[in-house]
C-alpha cells in the first residue's frame, strides 16, 4: 500500500484529536533527503517544543544510516524524554516506499505520560510489599535539531568510556568514535568539525 502525505497528515490529526493535547505526532520526511529539516508535519508540537522544519530526531539518524530499510520494523511502546524533562511513551512506523526497498516518511506518536507516572507511583507505593529498583536505563533525550543531536550523541560517547576526551588514550577515542560512526552523525558533513573537536 502506498502512503502518501496527505494519508498521513490525516492519520496523524486524527491521533491526536482521538489521544488529545498530550499526544504529538510527527512525521518526518526521507524522501527529501534534507536532513537538518525532516520534519513536515506536527500535531501538539508543544510536548517536545518542536515545529515543522526542525531537524532529525535519533529514530531519523538511524533509519538513514542503515543500509537495508527492508529488514526495519516499528519500533513500539518505548521511552523517551523530552528537553524539559517529560517522560513520553512514543512508538514510531517506517513508512515503506511501493518497493519496499526505501523508508519515504517516519510517523512517530510521543505520548506524555509524566502526570501517569506520578499517578502509577502513588498506586504502587499504597499496594507494593517489596522494596523498588532505581537502577534504570535513562530515555533516549528528544531534540529539536542537528547541533543538539550532536551534543547528545558526544556526551553519550563520553559517558561510555568514562572519562573526558582529553584523558582518553588512543583504543578509547576510537572506541567512542566508532560509537558517533554507528549513531549516524557522520551522515551530516556540517558536523565535521564538531565531531573533530
Amino acid at each position: 500500500m502506498t502512503y502518501t502525505l496527505g494519508l498521513l497528515t490525516q492519520i496523524a490529526d486524527g491521533l491526536s484529536r482521538q489521544f488529545g493535547p498530550d499526544c504529538e505526532v510527527v512525521i518526518h520526511d526521507l524522501k527529501k533527503h534534507d536532513m537538518e529539516h525532516s520534519i513536515v508535519y506536527i500535531t501538539n508540537g508543544h510536548i517536545t517544543n518542536r515545529q515543522v522544519g526542525d531537524g532529525p530526531s535519533k529514530v531519523v539518524l538511524e533509519t538513514l544510516h542503515n543500509k537495508d530499510a527492508a529488514s526495519l520494523k516499528d519500533h513500539l511502546g518505548y521511552l523517551t524524554r523530552s528537553a524539559n524533562g517529560r517522560i513520553l511513551k512514543s512508538s514510531t512506523f517506517y513508512i515503506h516506499n511501493e518497493e519496499g526497498d526505501a523508508i519515504d516518511y517516519i510517523l512517530a506518536i510521543n505520548f506524555d505520560i509524566t502526570g501517569l507516572m506520578t499517578v502509577d507511583r502513588a498506586i504502587k507505593a499504597l499496594i507494593d510489599t517489596e522494596p523498588q529498583s532505581d537502577a534504570k536505563k535513562q530515555p533516549d533525550q528528544i531534540v529539536t535539531n542537528v547541533t543538539d543531536l550532536l551534543d547528545s550523541l558526544i556526551e553519550q560517547s563520553v559517558l561510555m568510556i568514562g572519562k573526558p576526551a582529553a584523558l582518553m588514550n588512543k583504543y578509547e577515542k576510537v572506541a567512542a568514535i566508532q560509537f558517533l560512526n554507528d549513531e549516524g552523525p557522520f551522515l551530516n558533513t556540517k558536523t565535521g568539525d564538531k565531531n573533530a573537536k
